[in-house]
């Protein structure tokens, strides 16, 4: 035993990594054609556009070059009270919100505020792994959702609310991505993002709702967030500049009632003091300058393009009788699911083949479904490597059928 292992704090003995980060070493590999990490393409970046936001640090630099409040840099903070004002239904209060070093930062902040080990987090079955290991790290127990085409199912959380309570569990939040979901690629129904508010405020649970593909809707309208369907402020909304601008700025953004906003920045405090001023300062001058709302629209139009692009290769390369999949409104990502092959044969025979996908197991947070599934994302890849990669996954596909 090493030093080491003799240091190690409780938390070590249920630590799970990042099944996608661990596929890294996997997807860099030469010729590998990789539909996996779920990342923006490069070639939407207003690159261009956002090095302008760069003379604030010639015209503001003594400042933006300094420590910042932890509840993020002022400008943009009153920027976004007033952009978010028509997506959250009302004006946000300077108080109400809390930037923060990427979305994800805000499901730590939530936990850190209000969940104890062992305490239930009710999720969508399957969802974004990101944010199930980082609520699995401080100790949660998952209560999960099955989903079709239109969401979560809500019909069965009053039941399974119900059974959870009697049994003496305390139940401290419900996590959904309503939103184009991540890995699912459906939206959740109007009828159902209203009875989900319902049913919160009856029995007083806390909504975080993860929104970060919601400005990348390639058609039909924009359906009312739960923030603003909420009266009682149980509602927390959480949003990123990753898919509108460009993720490595690591800027994102939580709104909420202002208790539990002042309770997550003073962990905030004690986690990285503040996130980074010279980011925050970039992307507010950017934003500034009228170009998140002008260039918006060529970022969502180039996602369109690869959304379709992917549809049509799928029905071109894929034996349809085999698999099916709901063609997402928006977002980043297909969820495909098999009939008779196992993603796991799928997915050693396509790596064989130099194509790389998430296997569907890895989003489901008791680790307990998944096996003829998995996602695709379908904004990274190039349109000839799209046609390349699907068309190898088609003939792994086809071959595993005939064995």
């Amino acid at each position: 035993m090493s030093v080491w292992e003799k240091l190690y704090s409780e938390k070590v003995s249920t630590l799970r990594p990042s099944p996608i980060r661990e596929m890294l070493h996997v997807i860099r590999q030469p010729g590998m054609i990789s539909f996996a990490g779920g990342n923006p393409d490069p070639q939407s970046f207003p690159v261009d556009l956002f090095y302008e936001s760069a003379s604030i640090l010639k015209e503001q630099g003594k400042d933006v070059l300094q420590y910042g409040t932890t509840e993020g840099y002022p400008p943009l903070k009153s920027f976004l009270c007033s952009w978010l004002k028509p997506r959250l239904g009302r004006a946000i209060a300077e108080d109400e919100l809390l930037i923060t070093t990427g979305s994800t930062q805000v499901v730590d902040l939530l936990c850190w505020a209000i969940l104890d080990k062992g305490d239930l987090i009710i999720t969508e079955e399957p969802t974004f792994v990101g944010t199930t290991l980082t609520m699995h790290n401080h100790g949660a127990q998952f209560l999960t959702i099955p989903c079709d085409a239109n969401g979560m199912l809500v019909d069965q959380l009053p039941e399974k609310i119900e059974k959870a309570l009697s049994q003496g569990k305390r139940i401290k939040f419900i996590y959904t991505i309503p939103n184009f979901h991540n890995p699912l690629g459906c939206t959740m129904s109007l009828e159902r993002r209203k009875k989900l508010v319902e049913i919160a405020n009856k029995y007083e649970i806390p909504i975080l709702e993860d929104d970060p593909y919601a400005y990348i809707r390639f058609e039909g309208e924009d359906l009312p967030t739960l923030f603003s369907l909420d009266q009682s402020g149980l509602v927390v909304h959480a949003c990123t500049f990753s898919k509108i601008l460009a993720p490595g700025t690591r800027v994102a953004w939580a709104v909420g009632n202002k208790e539990i906003i002042r309770k997550m920045a003073i962990f905030k405090q004690g986690i990285d003091l503040c996130s980074s001023v010279v980011a925050q300062a970039l992307v507010y001058e950017y934003c500034r300058k009228g170009h998140l709302d002008s260039y918006l629209p060529n970022i969502v139009d180039h996602y369109r393009k690869k959304r379709d692009n992917m549809e049509e290769c799928l029905k071109k390369y894929l034996p349809l009788e085999e698999v099916s999949w709901v063609k997402p409104m928006g977002g980043f990502f297909y969820w495909l699911e098999m009939k008779n092959l196992k993603t796991a044969d799928l997915y050693e025979k396509a790596l064989q083949k130099k194509v790389a996908f998430v296997p569907g197991e890895s989003f489901y947070p008791n680790q307990n479904g998944g096996k003829n599934c998995f996602r695709m994302c379908f904004t990274f890849a190039s349109p000839s490597d799209m046609d390349e990669g699907i068309k190898r996954l088609g003939e792994a596909m086809k071959e595993l059928l005939k064995s």
